[in-house]
């Protein structure tokens, strides 16, 4: 995937009062959504010029995402989104499919008729990105359509402890394509997913999200051993 400035990404933010806090929430939604891949540089003065904000709620971002670990120091002005380890891609997937798994069998006793009409039209989204081959917008709705379901388990804690692994990964996912989109292996853990909800079962809906998790794992474990 090609790179590009974060303007390209995103839009300026409107005036409002909390602009730190929307500044962290919009940078935290273009990490996790993989719009850029790992080792792309971020500076106070771009993430300011792109959303429209000074860089007083520009470096509070930054350091937010830094002491999350979302990001990490490469100079003085400058941070990258890092790149996954071998280890840390091992922790990251374990952890995640014990949380991510949890909150997707939670969700089976809560999916509304509507729930699972919106899951539908972000699998349309996603089968759609998969033959233009757009990955930047696969991977917004394939964010969307994860965490749409983790949000039905009820337990938002347990959402915001994913969404801080998903900042982690994010950037790794553009790594699985265009691969996942000829296999189209994601696809059918979606279509699996659904079904369990559809069906009330907890289990089947926790299987194909672990499944899911360890079908980019491989890829991704595929990925760095490649470049070692």
């Amino acid at each position: 995937m090609s790179e590009h400035p974060l303007s390209a990404v995103t839009t300026p933010i409107a005036r409002q009062s909390n602009l730190g806090e929307l500044t962290y929430e919009r940078l935290k939604e273009i990490i996790v959504t993989g719009s850029f891949p790992p080792n792309h540089k971020l500076t106070v003065r771009s993430v300011a010029a792109a959303l429209g904000v000074s860089t007083t709620p520009a470096r509070d971002a930054l350091n937010r995402l830094l002491s999350e670990g979302a990001i990490v120091n490469e100079g003085p002005k400058t941070v990258v989104l890092p790149q996954l380890t071998l280890e840390s891609l091992e922790e990251i997937a374990a952890t995640r499919m014990a949380l991510e798994g949890l909150a997707a069998e939670r969700a089976s006793s809560n999916a509304s008729p509507s729930d699972l009409a919106a899951l539908e039209g972000l699998q349309t989204v996603i089968n759609a990105g998969l033959d233009a081959g757009d990955y930047r917008e696969v991977l917004r709705a394939n964010r969307e359509f994860h965490f749409l379901i983790y949000r039905l388990s009820g337990w938002p804690r347990l959402v915001g402890m994913i969404e801080s692994l998903w900042l982690r990964v994010g950037p790794s996912l553009n790594e699985l394509y265009p691969y996942f989109a000829t296999n189209r292996v994601g696809v059918a853990n979606h279509q699996a997913a659904m079904e369990g909800l559809r069906a009330r079962d907890g289990a089947k809906v926790r299987a194909a999200m672990e499944q899911d998790i360890r079908d980019g794992y491989a890829r991704l474990k595929a990925m760095i051993e490649a470049r070692s």
